[in-house]
């Protein structure tokens, strides 16, 4: 199934939580330092560790059968980052795709229900918009690796935590220049503004007459379901077509206390799920997952009351 017809076909579609986050604070994995778990599935023990977080993800939607996006383990493994680190010629985004394809081939039929998306994040830290590049220059430094990932045969790409659009335009050129479908995730304030100040509608509309062809949809990453929800009551109705992803974390710290942050605040897995899937219904979210201080059990809670919503009949009686 073309990624298109997903949003069709479903009403609601869950995407994964935590991975990185989560192989942070595994005494058995050591991330590296430049490209993070781009390289742990080279490693047996980092790829136990990260196949069994994608597998938990995996047994959760297919158990539910609902439809599902998992995202590879490439959201640092742009040029700069790759050939900094020990692995420098190595084609780690295709290794990842491989990865990635290599589970959901072990899910049986229900691989036919799962989307692949080729993660990229910013070049600098996705909290400091001050480390964002301008248009031009973060068209050609996204562009190998969008490159990469689209011949390597993800369903679309994904960039992740942006937090300044003047990069966000240059990126989504790169990954509109590859012909694949792709989507574009903020990271936002609770005042409804980009981390460089931008609102919101104001970053999707600029996207939306920059960039050709224009974004599958627009995300938002990295904050915790309440500040999205403040963020939206001020913003333009037309938004709900164009924002459709939520992956939230669960911690309703601003993102300057978070960065760096040696603790990971967590809730309960009933609360945020219902806290996701009441945006869902209030704002026209379609795409949920979880981001930092989620796991599998907060997934299973969220993927729940998504069942019950597709079991519902359309009109929601």
């Amino acid at each position: 199934m073309e990624p298109i017809d997903f949003l069709e076909r479903y009403r609601l579609i869950l995407t994964e939580g935590a991975v990185i986050e989560r192989l942070s604070r595994d005494p058995k994995v050591t991330l590296d330092r430049q490209v993070l778990n781009a390289v742990l599935f080279l490693k047996p023990a980092g790829e136990r560790a990260m196949a069994a977080i994608y597998q938990e993800y995996l047994t959760i939607g297919r158990e539910l059968d609902l439809p599902l996006i998992l995202a590879t383990p490439t959201w640092r493994a742009n040029q700069e980052r790759v050939s900094a680190s020990a692995y420098r010629g190595w084609d780690l985004n295709r290794e990842a795709v491989r990865f990635i394809q290599a589970l959901g081939e072990e899910a049986g039929d229900y691989q036919g229900k799962v989307l692949i998306a080729g993660l990229m994040g910013p070049r600098g830290n996705a909290y400091d918009p001050a480390e964002a590049l301008a248009e031009g220059e973060a068209a050609r430094f996204h562009s190998w690796q969008a490159e990469s990932l689209a011949q390597a045969g993800v369903d679309f790409l994904q960039a992740a935590t942006m937090p300044a659009l003047s990069e966000a335009v240059g990126m989504a050129r790169a990954m509109a220049q590859t012909g694949r479908p792709y989507s574009v995730s903020f990271v936002i304030r609770g005042e409804g503004r980009l981390l460089d100040g931008t609102p919101l509608a104001e970053a999707i509309e600029t996207l939306d007459q920059k960039v050709s062809p224009r974004a599958w949809f627009m995300g938002i990453n990295c904050v915790h379901p309440t500040v999205l929800a403040r963020a939206l009551e001020s913003q333009p109705a037309w938004i709900r077509g164009r924002l459709l992803a939520l992956q939230a974390n669960t911690s309703t710290k601003s993102p300057e206390e978070l960065d760096g942050s040696a603790e990971t605040e967590t809730e309960e897995p009933d609360l945020f799920a219902r806290a996701m899937i009441g945006l869902g219904h209030d704002f026209g979210l379609r795409i949920l997952g979880g981001c930092c201080g989620t796991d599998g059990r907060h997934i299973r809670a969220l993927a729940g009351l998504i069942r019950g919503r597709l079991d519902e009949p359309a009109s929601g009686a």
